[in-house]
Order: C-alpha cells, then sequence, then structure tokens
C-alpha cells in the first residue's frame, strides 16, 4: 500500500481551493467597535510597548511571541524532492505551520530564504529574533545546515532547532530504547549501524551516544566512516570516525545489533540482515521507500523487531510525534534554546509512554487493544497523551538544565492546561480513520452521480477504509470519472439500481416488510428501481454493504423515511440525531436531538441523555450532560419546562454513570461563574452534552453554531438505527461526509 492515496491534481486542488494555500491569520482580540480599535493600535498599543521596553520579558504577556514559530527554509533538500529553491518549498513550509496548530496549538509562520549560502542566510535570520519564541528549521541541505544551525543558535536566544536532524533523531531514539528493552540489551553493549551520513543520520548519531550507545558505526556512500579515511569527509563525519577493519556496508552489518536506515531505498539486503545478531533492531526509515521492506526482512529473520517511516507498517518513525510537543514545551518555560537535555528527555518521554497502558477510547476506535511489543514500540501520532507528556518532560529539562527563564512551579495546573489545549474529539476521528484502515468498511453511496458523492468515494478509497459502491447510472458517473482524470476504478463499484440481478431479493424483502402497510408487490419493484436510497438501504439489510451515506440531493425527511422504510429503528423512542461541535477553546459540545424528535417526551429526553453520553465518552470525552431549558431549576416555574424536570426525576432513578442536571440554561450550563450562583448543581464543571427541550430549539441552535460560530458542526449522526446509516446535510463537502461516514462504519453510531 503506498502513501501516496491521491492524484497530483487532487493535491493541487486541495492547495488551491477556497483561500489559497493552508493557513492565515486570525485576530484574538474582538474589533468591533471604536474602543475596541483605540487598544488593538494607537494609543492602545503605547503602553505594552512601553512596558515591554522596560523588561523585555514583558513581551511573553502582551504579544504573541510566547506561542509564536517561525519555520525557515531556503529549499535546498525539500522532502525527497532535492534542491527546489525557496519559493518552491513554501506549501512545505505551510504544512508544517499545519502540524504546529494541529498538534500543539502552536501558531507558526513559514520564511522562505532565496539564498544558497549560509553566511546570508544566518544574516537574514539573526535580526528577527524579537519576532518569534522560536525557531523551525527545514529542508536544508547538509552540511550547510549544521553551519546555519550552530551560528544561529549561537547568536539568537531563542531556541532554534534543525528539525530534518533532531525531530527523526529524538523519535528513533524512543524507538531504539524500547526495542533494546524488548530485546534485554543495554545501549552501552550494543553494535549500531547508521546508513546516512547527512543531517538526520549524524543526528541521529550524536543522540544515541548521548543515551549511552558507545559501539556505532557511521556509513555513507562510499563505505564505513573510519580513522584515516580521507575520501568524502568533513568535519561532521570526522567527528563520528571509528578504528575499525570494517570498510563495506556488508561489513559493518556483520553481527550488528541494530540499523539505522537514513540513506534510500533497497540499500539494504536481505543477507545483510541476515548475518545480524540475534534479534536484530532493524530501522529502515527512508520514505516512502525504505532501505529494505518489512516483508523481505520476514523472509529472513522472523526475531526482528521493524520500523519504518511509513503509516501503513508498524512502529512508523514520525517527526510529528517530536516537534510539535518539543517546542510547546520550549516555548512554556521562555527557554533559550534546545539543548541535547531537552532531546534526550522528549525521547525518553516518548520511549515511557509506548509502554503504558492504552486508553479505552484509543483501543475501541482502533478496534483492538493496542500492547507494548514487538509492533508497538512508538505512540501512535494521534494519542492524545502526548500533548500532556511530552512538553512536560522537555519543560521540566529545560528547567533542570538552566535553559528556561520562566520556570513552571505547578505541573499538574500545567498539565490541565495542556490537555486543554487540544480537542479530543478531533484525535479520536483520527484514530476512527486508522481503525477503518485494519478493518475496511464496504460503503454504499446512495447518490452516486453527484460528483461530491464521487469524489467521497474516491477518497474513501484511497484512503484505505475500504470499498465503494456507487449507485447511479453508469454514463454520468463514467463522466464525472473523466472529468476528475480518475482511471483506476480497484475498490469503486459502480451498481445500476435499475438493472442489477440483486434486484429479486431486494424486492422480495422489501414486500416482506411492507405487504401489510399498503405496498402492493408492483410498488416494490418500483421503489427498488427507481429510488436509490430504498436500493442502498436494500443493500445494506441483505449483508451486501456496510454501511449507507445519502442526503445530497434530498432533504433530511425524505432520506429518513426512505432509509427506514428498510432499515427500521432499534426502538423508535431511542432514534435521534447527535451533532458534535467542534473548537478549540471549548473542545467538543454534543448537541442533541437535532433530528427527530419535535418535541420529545420525558422518557425519550432520558434515552437521549443516556445515549448521547455513551456516545461522547466513546469519543474520548468525560461526559457532563445539561438538560437545557429557557428556566434555572424552575425560575421561571412553567408547565412547559415540565418534561424537563420529569426527565430528570427519570434519570435520577436510573443507575446512570455520568454527571447531569436540568432543567438549566444554556449560559448557566457553560459557563462556570454563572454556575457557581448555584452551589447545589451537580455538574462539575460546564456541560460538554447538552440535551435540547425540542427540535426546533436543537436545529436552530447547530445551524447558527454552523454559520456564526468559530467551530466545525458535524452531523446531526444518527444514533438507533438497525444497520449504520448516515443521512449528511445537502450542503455537506466530501470531508463531512468522509467523517460521517467513518463514525457510522466504525459502529460508533451504536453508542447506548
Amino acid at each position: 500500500m503506498s502513501d501516496n492515496t491521491y492524484t497530483n491534481d487532487e493535491a493541487l486542488e486541495y492547495h488551491k481551493q477556497g483561500k489559497p494555500g493552508k493557513i492565515q491569520v486570525a485576530a484574538t482580540k474582538p474589533l468591533l467597535t471604536q474602543g475596541d480599535l483605540a487598544l488593538a493600535y494607537s494609543p492602545g498599543v503605547a503602553a505594552p510597548c512601553l512596558e515591554i521596553e522596560k523588561n523585555p520579558e514583558k513581551a511573553y504577556d502582551y504579544t504573541a511571541r510566547g506561542n509564536f514559530v517561525a519555520v525557515v527554509s531556503n529549499g535546498t533538500a525539500v522532502l525527497g524532492l532535492g534542491n527546489l529553491g525557496a519559493l518552491a518549498s513554501k506549501p512545505v513550509m505551510e504544512g508544517k505551520g499545519v502540524l504546529f496548530k494541529r498538534f500543539a496549538d502552536i501558531d507558526a509562520i513559514d520564511i522562505e530564504v532565496d539564498t544558497e549560502d549560509p553566511e546570508e542566510f544566518v544574516n537574514a535570520i539573526k535580526y528577527l529574533g524579537p519576532s518569534w519564541g522560536g525557531i523551525n528549521l527545514e529542508d536544508i541541505k547538509a552540511p550547510d545546515c549544521f553551519i546555519i544551525e550552530s551560528q544561529l543558535k549561537e547568536k539568537m536566544d531563542i531556541p532554534v532547532f534543525h528539525d530534518d536532524q533532531h525531530g527523526t533523531a529524538i523519535v528513533t531514539a524512543a524507538a531504539l530504547i524500547n526495542a533494546a528493552h524488548l530485546t534485554k540489551r543495554k545501549l552501552e553493549d550494543m553494535k549500531l549501524v547508521v546508513l546516512g551520513a547527512g543531517s538526520a543520520g549524524i543526528a541521529c548519531l550524536e543522540l544515541v551516544k548521548s543515551l549511552g550507545v558507545k559501539h556505532a558505526l557511521l556509513v555513507d556512500r562510499q563505505g564505513v566512516i573510519y580513522k584515516g579515511r580521507t575520501d568524502g569527509m568533513n568535519q561532521w563525519k570526522e567527528a563520528h570516525a571509528i578504528e575499525t577493519k570494517d570498510r563495506t556496508l556488508e561489513d559493518a552489518m556483520r553481527g550488528a545489533d541494530a540499523f539505522y536506515g537514513l540513506a534510500g531505498r533497497g540499500a539494504v539486503t536481505k543477507e545483510m540482515v541476515g548475518s545480524m545478531a540475534k534479534n536484530p533492531i532493524v530501522f529502515a526509515m527512508a520514505n516512502p521507500d525504505p532501505e529494505i521492506r518489512p516483508e523481505e526482512v520476514r523472509e529472513v529473520r522472523d526475531d526482528a523487531i521493524m520500523a519504518t517511516g511509513r503509516s501503513d507498517y508498524p512502529n512508523q518513525v514520525n517527526n510529528v510525534l517530536g516537534f510539535p510537543y518539543i517546542f510547546r514545551g520550549a516555548l512554556d518555560v521562555h527557554a533559550t534554546t534546545i539543548n541535547e537535555e531537552m532531546k534526550v528527555a522528549a525521547a525518553r518521554a516518548l520511549a515511557e509512554l509506548a509502554r503504558k497502558p492504552i486508553p479505552e477510547e484509543v483501543a475501541t476506535v482502533y478496534g483492538k487493544r493496542l500492547e507494548f511489543g514487538r509492533e508497538y514500540i512508538i505512540p501512535t501520532p494521534f494519542d492524545p497523551r502526548l500533548i500532556h507528556t511530552v512538553p512536560v518532560a522537555v519543560a521540566k529539562a529545560a528547567m533542570d538544565s538552566g535553559v528556561a527563564k520562566k520556570p513552571i512551579e505547578d505541573f499538574s495546573a500545567y498539565e490541565t492546561e495542556l490537555k486543554a489545549r487540544l480537542n479530543p474529539s478531533i484525535n479520536t476521528l483520527n484514530l476512527i480513520y486508522r481503525q477503518l484502515r485494519d478493518e475496511p468498511k464496504k460503503v454504499v453511496f446512495a447518490e452516486g452521480e453527484e460528483e461530491t458523492a464521487i469524489r467521497a468515494a474516491i477518497e474513501w478509497r484511497d484512503s484505505g477504509f475500504g470499498q465503494a459502491v456507487l449507485v447511479g447510472r453508469e454514463k454520468p458517473i463514467e463522466e464525472v470519472f473523466n472529468k476528475l482524470g480518475v482511471q483506476n476504478l480497484e475498490n469503486i463499484e459502480v451498481i445500476n439500481a435499475a438493472k442489477t440481478d440483486k434486484n429479486e431479493a431486494y424486492i422480495e424483502a422489501m414486500y416482506q416488510k411492507l405487504q401489510r402497510k399498503g405496498y402492493l408487490h408492483r410498488d416494490c419493484v418500483r421503489l427498488v428501481k427507481n429510488d436509490r436510497n430504498i436500493f442502498a438501504a436494500s443493500m445494506l439489510a441483505a449483508g451486501d454493504a456496510d454501511t449507507l451515506v445519502t442526503g445530497l440531493t434530498r432533504s433530511y425527511n425524505q432520506s429518513l423515511k426512505s432509509v427506514m422504510s428498510i432499515i427500521p429503528p432499534r426502538d423508535e423512542h431511542r432514534l435521534f440525531g447527535l451533532s458534535m461541535y467542534i473548537t478549540r477553546s471549548r473542545g467538543t459540545v454534543f448537541l442533541a436531538d437535532t433530528s427527530i424528535h419535535l418535541l420529545p417526551e420525558p422518557e425519550e429526553l432520558a434515552n437521549i441523555a443516556v445515549q448521547s453520553a455513551a456516545a461522547a465518552r466513546a469519543m474520548g470525552q468525560t461526559p457532563r450532560v445539561a438538560m437545557l431549558s429557557f428556566s434555572n431549576f424552575g425560575n421561571p416555574l412553567y408547565d412547559k419546562s415540565k418534561r424537563i424536570r420529569d426527565a430528570i426525576a427519570i434519570l435520577d432513578k436510573m443507575d446512570v454513570d455520568f454527571e447531569y442536571e436540568g432543567e438549566i440554561m444554556a449560559d448557566v450550563a457553560l459557563n462556570d461563574s454563572m454556575m457557581d450562583l448555584y452551589p447545589f448543581c451537580r455538574l462539575s464543571g460546564p456541560a460538554n452534552v447538552l440535551v435540547m427541550p425540542g427540535l426546533h430549539t436543537a436545529n436552530i441552535s447547530s445551524k447558527l453554531l454552523s454559520e456564526l460560530g468559530n467551530g466545525s458542526l458535524v452531523g446531526p449522526i444518527l444514533l438507533g438505527l438497525d444497520k449504520p446509516a448516515q443521512i449528511v446535510p445537502m450542503n455537506s463537502s466530501v470531508s463531512e461526509i468522509i467523517a460521517m461516514t467513518a463514525m457510522a462504519a466504525a459502529d460508533l453510531a451504536s453508542a447506548g
């Protein structure tokens, strides 16, 4: 399986659509009135300017410097593409900024420096230090990267970190620590071979030496780097030259305990791996094609521990496990540098995290219990614990080594702050996607002639989530494929409902269900052959698919009626719609019922609360349920609120495992200070599950949030059907369709 699950045209369209590029600047303060303008600019800026002049550290209090990183490159070593130049590197640097924000809530700006002269590069950056809290160097060729990083670290009082070197080194070191642990080796006794004497190879070697490795051989294209060698040498290679009789990679690999590959495709043979010591550790990290594939290693060694740089094999060495969290910890203590102690601390923290039991919510969405072992020696990039594990270790190391200007006094509070920076539901969605790659599902897209549905089907297939079935006429679908330039139709099936040989079975099954509900046999014939929702639901009911998606061309209620004629609810009182509103500031808030019950009865409200809490827990949340009303605990006391009070009374009699409260207004449910007015309130914090009193309120609230809020609305997710199906909003994007389809296919919609 290739990591490239997209076409070049799709990649270009992704970067071009909407606002070109991947980043933008967003204001963090209101600018609505003349007073706001006066505070944001003149004369209001004068006060912080004068304070910073008196005490430069105040810049962290009054500006964004403490959460701001520059991603800097000259484009001389862009990914595996070579020297593309500064401007052509910009998409990569913007992408790095997106990763900083996504994984560590760090704001980043890309800086492309149009020179290949290291001195000019240094001069261009060294005077810009007051702008940022740190600098991430990226995609700069060796040996220039060594010179640039060294000089900038010497001239600047903020962290300067070349991720191609140190990010790779830190994650690889974590994997080596755990591989050594599993094979009962001590680092100081191991023989390590490092293939590749560029920036990453040398950085990896230097870090493991800091961890205790003593017997290491560095190998480049010309062979082993040994004392006395003159060809192809420089001061950085010379620093790792050793006394040895080994001259070739074959010589070095013989009897080696561990191997680091940072070179290129096919550089290592099966014979070389076969000559290694018992329980060899083989990290073949060239991307996208490793030095030797795990399948080849298994042919000669069934005792090897493997890691690669690819996501489709176990033990992916991915820099995103390192750099966002390392900078997070460094920024939070106002570190002047990222030193060796901080890098070692990050590596050890990653290694220790992999040995800990996997949280239940992670295991749930993977569909299997991951355990520390040969195929799990480093955490997955979407482990939600990374944000409050690695930065803490880095911050402590910065403090202990004397480079922290703002020591953290309460690490418990700091961990809580870190957890709040990221939304666990975003992580959970990605973990669901990983689960689907392990357990692919067959999805029927009922409106198969729609371009959006076709794009979603292609993405479903290309993402490795499973098979896609498009229900529609062949010619219109083929025209869209041609328009999109799609030629590979593997795992994408087109079914014309009027022609398939499955129809007789579907018609008979529908007739058996509906013959006593006013349907004639000819009605069923017409519906199965002409109503794509009926046909898709029939496929699902017959077990010919795992889930279905519809809603793009018909109203929600029309689509639901068609689907429910074939796929009934398990219990009509337990069928409802759950929407998720995802924000960075508040995490995820669940709203229910946003699609089914007009005025739910008390029993239905209680059931909705129970199921919504279960779904929230399945998404990694600790549910706190608020039964909303226009009154607070009987003030004002209206009969219209009685349904809410009765629902609370029902929950009081049930053995539920979550916090709940009501009847309660939305501001009290979501605002700590408002909640303080009611000391008897049973919620320990702001609610994250909001059960609405009626469909009008729920639907209007969710639509307002979608249009006016700063978050993303997902849903309504349909809960309670006998088979997993989703009805998406008519204007859904491809990514929204994929998200809702994934939740249906992963069976999260059956929570509760």
